[in-house]
């Protein structure tokens, strides 16, 4: 009997080693750059769309040598029997014989925004001159196999507004049918998320076999990043975080207040420097006296939507034009014309903007991607408080009711994906040497941010940029970025007197 249980025993455990071995291996498939979007994708996009969707991927210098490929991995790796997806990336050398052996990789924030097109932009500055780089797309984004993409949900919004619908439950009949077309793809949803793409990003290091390397992530990845350097700081050699979403911040909580407080700076900023009194004088007490007056209010604007013959009536709301002046709060080269933007909203004058909002609407797909759904849904939904929400309304009634995230908490609800770990939200501690932007006007994710992620991770060099929004990228940040990635401890002086350390 007790050679039986030991028989058993010895049996248990090869099975087990042979488990282990049959574990997934991340692999390469070489490609050249012209990458191409998902063929099944394109099969069910728009006909109007077709033909730049079958574009391929714009040509890279070809004076810089450049390594491209798709990496291969599980699609869920909590799933056994989980199929293989393909990730691009792109790793463009740098041109110097004596460069250095650590990378700069970078990805997308978003999350959702496709990552290929840095590579050109990395061969045209001077950050190449040192190192190579390499742009990793993310799972699910635009030139992944599979894109996950399908227009159901933009179809129901569109009609809402051209009906007058209840935009709230057209969005949940639209996002049904999303999720159903993705699904009929054979697409297992509960696979993209933070923790997935951290994965993915180790894997990715160890079949380069890079061993030191320099992450640099903008917005949802610069809280990637940091997440990636928790998971193994072996070698993580330095961060680069430009305007970045902490993983550990709870985002529908604070952006309402995050575009609250960015406006406050405008408003200071037109108080002391506008000379028009008379036009922009006090202008955040009227702002806020004409935007809580109109807070239940309906408005109807006419409108001939392109390739129709018939104007039809669309109501509207504060939420539109909210829309439009976060738009361009977002937008370095429209921010300037928001003061100008407020006092003819303040006049009643909504016609102009409305029919910036509802071209956009209709003449664009401005949906979420599903890896946008996904991802947001398991970083936030399970740790959302609509308690919070319901504050910030109390003490900023004018905000009730706005959504600034395409991504809420019902659509989540509907959508049905497994959170990320817990301790992937919790803060990290590291001495990891760090460089950190954010614009004093950024209605996203404020400079507060890029102050907390310091805290945690001391070595780290916070600065401000006067007069900037979401995403400082610019000549003096690149400048910024080559000196600390060639002396990461070493104390950096701003440019000029726009950019303050803090």
């Amino acid at each position: 009997m007790k050679k039986l249980f030991i028989l058993h025993l010895l049996l248990y455990c090869l099975a087990g080693h042979t488990i282990a071995q049959k574990r997934y291996v991340p692999k390469i498939e070489s490609c050249n750059c012209r990458f191409l979007m998902d063929s099944n994708f394109v099969k069910t996009a728009p006909a109007s769309l077709k033909l730049s969707f079958s574009t391929p991927f714009e040509k890279i210098d070809s004076s810089f040598k450049t390594r491209c490929g798709y990496l291969i991995v599980p699609e869920n790796r909590s799933k056994k029997s989980s199929r293989m997806i393909k990730l691009p990336f792109i790793v463009v050398e740098s041109k110097n014989p004596d460069k250095r052996k650590d990378p700069l990789l970078f990805t997308a924030g978003g999350p959702g925004g496709s990552s290929l097109s840095w590579a050109i932009g990395a061969t045209k500055s001077e950050i190449i001159k040192d190192r190579d780089c390499i742009a990793f797309e993310q799972r699910g984004t635009r030139y992944a196999v599979p894109h996950l993409r399908a227009f159901d949900l933009d179809l129901a919004i569109k009609e809402s507004y051209r009906k007058n619908l209840n935009k709230d439950s057209m969005v949940l009949v639209g996002l049904k049918k999303y999720k159903q077309t993705l699904e009929a793809k054979g697409i297992d949803l509960s696979g993209y998320n933070t923790d997935e793409t951290i994965s993915d990003i180790h894997d990715l290091l160890t079949v380069l076999k890079i061993d030191s390397v320099n992450l640099y992530g903008a917005s949802y990845s610069g809280g990637l990043m940091t997440a990636v350097l928790k998971k193994d700081p072996t070698r993580i050699r330095s961060l680069v975080l430009d305007s970045p979403l902490p993983i550990f911040t709870p985002i529908d909580e604070d952006e309402p207040v995050n575009f609250n407080e960015a406006l406050n700076v405008l408003f200071s900023h037109v108080e002391r420097d506008s000379t028009d009194r008379q036009l922009y004088g006090n202008l955040k007490h009227r702002f806020l006296d004409y935007f809580n007056g109109i807070a239940n209010k309906i408005f109807y604007q006419s409108y001939l939507e392109k390739g129709t013959t018939d104007s039809v009536k669309i109501a509207y709301t504060k939420n539109e034009l909210l829309a439009e002046i976060m738009n361009a709060m977002s937008n370095n080269m429209k921010r300037k014309e928001v003061p100008f933007m407020l006092t003819e909203m303040i006049r009643g004058h909504h016609q102009v903007y409305i029919q910036t909002f509802l071209d956009n609407l209709f003449q664009k797909n401005q949906a979420p991607d599903g890896m946008r759904i996904s991802a947001y849904c398991a970083d936030q939904s399970t740790y959302h408080s609509e308690e919070v929400i319901q504050q910030i309304y109390s003490i900023y009634p004018y905000l009730t009711g706005y959504r600034i995230n395409d991504v809420i908490k019902p659509m989540c609800d509907c959508w049905k994906v497994p959170p990320v770990k817990a301790t992937t939200k919790e803060p990290y501690y590291s001495l990891k040497p760090i460089l950190l932007g954010d614009g004093e006007m950024d209605p996203n994710c404020r400079p507060i941010y890029i102050q907390r992620i310091n805290h945690y991770m001391p070595n780290g060099q916070s600065f401000l940029f006067i007069n900037r929004g979401h995403g400082v990228g610019s000549k003096d940040w690149y400048d910024m970025v080559l000196q600390f990635l060639n002396h990461p401890y070493k104390k950096i002086s701003p440019p000029n007197e726009g950019i303050v350390r803090i």
